[in-house]
């Protein structure tokens, strides 16, 4: 049957995802995000839904769905781990929109009745739906997230964010046979470094800071990378400290063993780690060889508190491990060596450091993806950068660059 698919969000940028497949009277909405800037950006306004598929709990994924959810009291699948997961990470937005004055994008309530609609569905499982199978299948890029295969008349694969190596935390996506693929091109024209060679600097640079009697911070994200770096270190030896929502986060993780890829080995990476519980531990952690901590493009989080202190010392080092979004703090100590705090500029004196531990395949993995998947057309989103694709994926794929808000229909 023919559907029409229309973009919200994310079609040519990265963040703020959003959508919808409409057809047979039918409208089903694929992940409602935001990005995280200030203030938030938000994915074109959505009409009414039948159903939301959310793929992981990122913001720039699932920020949005309670306007959704709430607004139409629809059902939501995900993994179960996402649904926790999300759940924080939307309490968490509605607190930083009333405490930065902006207008809240949903209420309480909202969240609420999202989670009650949660329909739980983990790799492998099939649902019927509006005359279409769907089935869920592991994404790689973080735990629990997912993709989503559509099968009708053809087969269509929605990717949400992918990776197809494994990390220490998650095992890689599986390529899936389909006539459509929708697939992310995040680092579209870039090559990951080989995750080996990536560790060894990042260690190799920790050791060096604190031989010299200096103390290393890591800004992180909550969910995946804190959890990533925590493995990364776990045999190191040193005096190391976890802050922030990615304490929460690694809690829920140990209730989902079956998402991880070593559950034994995070159980351990926790045990070494001290957990900072309240503010009042700073003082301790602050003092610590390493810490890692929340938010990961330092524009929030405890972090800014770290670096106030940590960064004042050229013993020091801060190392980024994850992106840095334009007109955040962390763009912007990449950039010019300080930050914002309080609306004045911080320079930082310690040593700054970015290291590339993405969670997302890379070019030459998207493109080996997609001739792996062999689909007819190839739908590429959630980059700025799709045209790069084009010249490896042309000639033998039909190959669609929607633009935001452009309806287009394909055979699902």
């Amino acid at each position: 049957m023919d559907m029409r698919f229309r973009f919200l969000g994310g079609a040519d940028s990265i963040g703020r995802m959003g959508m919808t497949m409409e057809g047979n009277g039918k409208t089903s909405l694929f992940e409602y995000g935001m990005s995280p800037t200030k203030p938030p950006e938000y994915p074109l306004e959505c009409s009414r839904v039948g159903h939301v598929f959310l793929t992981h709990c990122h913001l720039d994924h699932c920020g949005m769905i309670p306007r959704i959810c709430g607004r139409d009291n629809c059902e939501l699948f995900t993994t179960p781990l996402t649904a926790e997961v999300s759940e924080i990470m939307m309490n968490d937005s509605l607190k930083i929109a009333k405490a930065e004055n902006y207008p809240l994008p949903y209420t309480k309530g909202d969240i609420d009745r999202t989670m009650k609609n949660v329909v739980p569905l983990t790799f492998g499982d099939t649902i019927e739906l509006n005359g279409l199978d769907i089935t869920m299948h592991t994404a790689g890029h973080i735990p629990g997230a997912a993709m989503f295969e559509i099968a009708g008349d053809t087969t269509t694969v929605y990717s949400g964010d992918i990776h197809t190596i494994s990390t220490r935390l998650v095992g890689p996506a599986r390529p899936v046979d389909c006539e459509n693929l929708f697939i992310e091109g995040t680092y579209g024209g870039r090559i990951h470094t080989p995750r080996k060679t990536v560790e060894d600097a990042f260690l190799d640079k920790i050791a060096e800071v604190t031989d010299r009697g200096g103390r290393v911070l890591i800004p992180c994200f909550a969910t995946g990378r804190t959890q990533e770096m925590m493995l990364l270190l776990r045999n190191t030896g040193y005096d190391m400290w976890v802050d922030g929502m990615g304490r929460s986060v690694s809690r829920l993780y140990m209730n989902y063993p079956e998402y991880l890829l070593d559950h034994k080995k995070f159980k351990g990476a926790r045990r070494v780690f001290q957990e900072v519980r309240n503010p009042n531990m700073r003082s301790l952690s602050g003092k610590g060889e390493v810490i890692v901590t929340t938010g990961g493009m330092l524009d929030g989080g405890p972090v800014l508190g770290y670096l106030r202190e940590l960064g004042k010392n050229p013993k020091n080092a801060v190392l980024l491990v994850g992106y840095q979004a334009e007109d955040t703090n962390g763009r912007m100590l990449m950039e010019t060596g300080s930050v914002m705090m309080d609306g004045v500029p911080f320079k930082v004196e310690c040593e700054i450091h970015k290291y590339d531990f993405s969670a997302h395949a890379d070019h030459e993995q998207i493109v080996d993806f997609v001739r792996r998947c062999d689909p007819d057309n190839v739908i590429l989103m959630h980059s700025e950068t799709r045209e790069l694709f084009e010249k490896d994926l042309k000639d033998d794929y039909n190959v669609l660059l929607p633009k935001l808000g452009e309806e287009f229909t394909l055979d699902v």
